[in-house]
């Protein structure tokens, strides 16, 4: 995960007046309570506040470093921020558009918990007149009565606004409906923003846009029991090329912990991403100027082959993430592979994750190639793979192989293979003995 070296040598962009308008220009801002108070606020006191996550899964994903960046960017502006592990909600999970979600047990959310806290704690700092600190709500859930629960929160809510919310009406009118459980998850999100209020005068909470109705329960909430006003600071929702959300209930998470998503695969999902997507992404999850983005920019418009601005994209979020010597290793195994470096200088780790990512086939040395080629669907046929030899378009281990005979004979690391035809297809084996 990023070390704190590596964050420490953030700013925020000086070109702008304030950290609303650095905000607004890098895209973060979708909705917020009101503008005119929340502006003032953020760009002139310091205030506390919050983003939650919830212990869903083992690792936190591209949606949450959205937030992540976000709280550091504002810590970065002298605001304090609370990172809430939902130690609680996660027992219950927000409510999924679609189905019901399925119900970890204590042990395995207290586990993710542990695993929640370390990564969000890599992207703030816990020193100085604004340190962060974590919180978790099943401390003040796990002795509350249901009682104590309903007379104390529950009887400020209204069940026709709590149906209205976008979740629950969309649950609501699915086939697999809403069970009591996930439908009092908004309330549970709304006591964790009063109890925060109470406990350390946090003002503001941040989230997804897609999260708005959970978000507004902690703002009611707090202007019902206290007579206070709150605010809320929505970014939009990151979708890739098909207009889908990164997340884990889209099947497409891009996870943050290393074993989930390799160093390797993340850098290559920056590097791949598509021009018309690029220049909003740096501004999302890098800390690069607005002068050095507008720079790449130009460099795109003007070169698009050269991917300059996807290269830089992928190193500054991999050595944010991860590490800048992992995002060193992503780039000479992506070199590497394509004949422009050391297949022999990789390291295990980088190379299994990196052939992993492509067609892949597991083999005995002394398999021939033609059958190799086939196997990993780089040709249709034994004889497309011979006469693919025969032109000298086929190389293992970036060596050329010319005998249409030619078996698997060189092992990196005792154990791979790379396997190519041409300059850009590949495909990747692993050995067996």
């Amino acid at each position: 995960m990023a070390s704190q070296k590596v964050l420490d040598g953030q700013t925020n962009d000086q070109s702008f007046p304030g950290i609303w308008e650095e905000l607004n220009w890098r895209g973060l801002i979708a909705l917020s309570t009101d503008e005119a108070e929340l502006k003032k606020a953020l760009n002139s006191d310091s205030i506390v506040y919050y983003c939650g996550f919830d212990p869903t899964a083992p690792s936190l994903h591209l949606g949450n470093l959205v937030q992540l960046l976000v709280m550091r960017r504002l810590q970065l502006a002298g605001h304090k921020p609370i990172a809430l592990i939902g130690g609680a909600t996660g027992l219950i999970g927000d409510p999924k558009p679609t189905a019901e979600r399925t119900l970890n047990t204590k042990e395995t959310v207290a586990a993710w918990v542990e695993k929640l806290e370390g990564q969000a704690r890599a992207f703030l700092s816990f020193e100085g007149k604004n340190a962060a600190s974590m919180a978790n709500n099943l401390d003040w859930t796990e002795s509350l009565s249901s009682i104590d629960f309903l007379r104390n929160i529950g009887k400020h809510y209204r069940v026709g606004k709590m149906l209205s919310k976008d979740a629950v009406s969309a649950r609501l009118n699915s086939d697999a409906g809403i069970s009591f459980t996930e439908f009092s998850y908004q309330i549970l999100q709304g006591m964790d923003f009063l109890e925060l209020y109470r406990r350390h005068n946090c003002v503001m909470q941040v989230g997804g846009s897609d999260q708005w109705g959970n978000l507004t329960s902690g703002t009611d909430l707090i202007h019902k029991v206290e007579a206070k006003s709150a605010h809320i600071l929505a970014t939009p929702l990151i979708t890739d090329s098909e207009g889908k959300k990164f997340g884990k209930s889209e099947g497409n998470a891009v996870w943050l912990d290393g074993e989930l998503t390799s160093p390797y695969a993340f850098y290559q999902f920056w590097l791949n991403v598509e021009d018309a997507n690029v220049i909003n992404l740096l501004k999302v999850f890098t800390f690069l100027s607005k002068n050095e983005i507008d720079e790449l920019e130009r460099q795109l418009a003007a070169e698009p082959h050269l991917r300059a601005a996807q290269k830089r994209l992928a190193l500054e979020v991999t050595t944010l993430v991860h590490s800048t010597e992992a995002a060193e290793a992503a780039i000479a195994a992506s070199a590497a592979l394509f004949g422009q470096g050391d297949l022999e200088a990789l390291d295990d780790v980088t190379l299994a994750a990196a052939l992993s990512e492509l067609p892949n086939a597991k083999a005995k040395l002394g398999q021939g190639i033609v059958d190799l080629l086939v196997e990993t669907g780089l040709v249709a046929s034994n004889s497309a793979g011979r006469r693919a030899i025969a032109e000298g378009g086929v190389y293992l281990n970036n060596n050329k192989v010319e005998d249409e005979l030619a078996q698997l004979d060189q092992a990196l690391l005792g154990r791979f293979a790379v396997l190519r035809r041409g300059k850009k297809t590949l495909a990747g084996i692993f050995i067996e003995k």
